[in-house]
């Protein structure tokens, strides 16, 4: 049989798969992630392939995840119905300028101290390894558009994970001007400063938010011309290319930038108009076939030797990284904050890791040389692996709990 029929059959059959596993597993400690990476796992090793090593492909596992990073971010900022407010969004802000940088600086010291990596891989690795996933952490996350405000949980995850992808980007280029120039300060560090984190993360904020606010006026208030008078959802990737590139075409970061975008877009529009919920189901459905792809290819590496180079001591590592490291910097993020002290462990607990991981390593190992880079997409691969298995079968218990123990205490107040 030609190969391409196969791949026609296969492809068919894993669209229908997104559609059919979730009701599936319904009422099981699953997540759709751990299924895709049980089939890709259990194919590969089927057809004797020695699975497909994404250390081997790194421009083609960039592009992949770069894709489907992009249409989570922007699908994301669509279904936020909180309005833009400091009050509203300060948690985010304590995980993102607090919980972030305690991770990237903890993981740095793991990888230089007891891994004993060069800085430039130990940097590398704090800056792949701190992002939470925002394609991965669908249990966790607010609802669609018109849903209503999200509790704090689903918000703090959601706007974390929309925003700190983009903001690992600084420290993945910190960690490529480390291996060009040594730990040593230099003209580099001012260049560094100045243009990879300011000039890169305003810049991507501006261009999200004027190219969401021109979408936005194009889509709600254009009159007969408006394209949400099409009612076609694919608008949806349109929007999300364009704003992406413009951002990344002026050099700021375009992973902030189409997430920005979602949010803008919404604010021209507050009240939720059908074509945001056409939108965001668009995006969801493309979001969660490109993610299926990825985990079954990912479930397939596992067949080979993509984890032969764990050792004792990245196994160490990775525990540490997700059952200290995370949970740690959250809490001390989120001291202070008006959240409940359960919601904060929550909230520090769930640091999902996954798709824009992978991504980031891609991007790295693509520019420039790493001592050690093995070891670290060995860890990367087993933080994922294990991340994907404990959060997404504790997830949709723990939010389940929460929001009965919300309820009750509802029941309670207005009694």
């Amino acid at each position: 049989m030609e190969p391409h029929i196969i791949f026609l059959g296969g492809f068919g059959l894993l669209i229908l798969l997104v559609a059919w596993i979730p009701v599936l597993i319904d009422r099981l400690p699953l997540s759709l992630p751990i299924i895709c990476i049980g089939i890709g796992a259990g194919l590969f090793y089927w057809l004797d392939e020695g699975g497909l090593q994404p250390r081997d492909y790194p421009s083609t596992t960039e592009i992949l995840t770069e894709l489907t990073v992009i249409i989570s971010l922007a699908g994301a900022g669509l279904r936020i119905d909180d309005p833009l407010k400091w009050s509203v969004w300060k948690d985010t802000g304590r995980l993102l300028g607090i919980t972030m940088p305690l991770t990237i600086a903890a993981i740095a010291a793991l990888g230089a101290g007891f891994l004993d990596l060069p800085w430039a891989t130990a940097i590398l690795l704090g800056a792949v390894l701190a992002p939470t996933d925002p394609v991965l952490a669908a249990e966790v996350q607010v609802g669609p558009p018109r849903t209503g405000p999200a509790d704090k949980v689903r918000l703090s995850l959601t706007s974390e994970a929309g925003l700190n992808d983009g903001l690992a980007f600084p420290f993945t280029f910190l960690a490529l001007a480390v291996a060009a120039n040594g730990t040593e300060l230099g003209d580099w560090t001012w260049h560094w400063f100045t243009v990879d984190v300011i000039w890169r993360i305003v810049a991507g904020i501006a261009a999200g938010w004027i190219l969401g606010w021109l979408s936005g006026l194009l889509m709600f208030r254009s009159g007969r011309l408006s394209l949400a008078s099409t009612g076609q959802g694919f608008v949806a990737l349109g929007g999300t290319f364009v704003t992406y590139a413009s951002a990344e075409l002026i050099h700021g970061y375009g992973f902030i930038a189409v997430f920005v975008g979602g949010l803008a877009l919404r604010t021209t529009q507050r009240e939720v108009h059908d074509y945001h919920i056409r939108l965001h189901d668009f995006s969801e459905e493309i979001e969660r076939l490109l993610m299926m792809t990825l985990l079954v290819l990912f479930g397939g590496s596992l067949a080979g030797p993509l984890l032969d180079g764990l050792t004792w001591p990245l196994v160490a590592a990775g525990a540490v990284i997700l059952l200290v490291i995370r949970p740690l910097a959250g809490m001390i993020g989120l001291f202070g904050s008006a959240m409940p002290l359960r919601e904060q462990a929550i909230v520090s607990f769930f640091g999902i890791r996954g798709v824009g991981s992978f991504y980031y390593l891609a991007y790295a190992t693509a520019a420039a040389e790493f001592g050690g880079i093995d070891t670290a997409w060995t860890l990367t691969a087993f933080v994922v692996l294990v991340s994907i298995l404990m959060h997404g079968t504790t997830s949709g218990i723990a939010m389940a709990w929460l929001d009965h123990r919300r309820e009750h205490a509802r029941h309670q107040n207005a009694g």
